[in-house]
């Protein structure tokens, strides 16, 4: 019997830039949402409210209804920094989402 070969890997890259990254893909060319740039870098809550809102309202790729989209892109870009958001940019998209939820008619938390 044959003994198998193992199976070369790929060299593992030293470091990564936020486009071989998948969820930063996402973030940039979503398929349900077309997004300001720079949208999630801005420092007015109350601005980036406003901008997920016109996207997803905007939106025929979406699948859920627009509250849904724009709360989900925001938390979905919160999640993916992860513990590599400042926490002064972490308090300005919690408060984004409140100002979302008041956007759309929604009890702020």
């Amino acid at each position: 019997m044959a003994q198998r070969q193992p199976k070369s890997r790929a060299p593992a890259k030293s470091s990564k830039t936020a486009t071989n990254y998948w969820s930063g893909e996402v973030t940039s060319h979503s398929d349900a949402l077309d997004l300001d740039a720079g949208v999630f870098t801005w420092d007015d809550p109350v601005k980036i409210a406003r901008s997920l809102k016109r996207s997803a309202e905007a939106s025929e790729r979406r699948k859920a209804d627009p509250f849904r989209s724009a709360m989900s892109m925001l938390t979905f870009y919160i999640n993916r920094a992860g513990k590599d958001l400042p926490d002064a940019r972490r308090q300005v998209l919690e408060q984004a989402k409140d100002e979302l939820r008041k956007a759309f008619g929604r009890t702020p938390h």
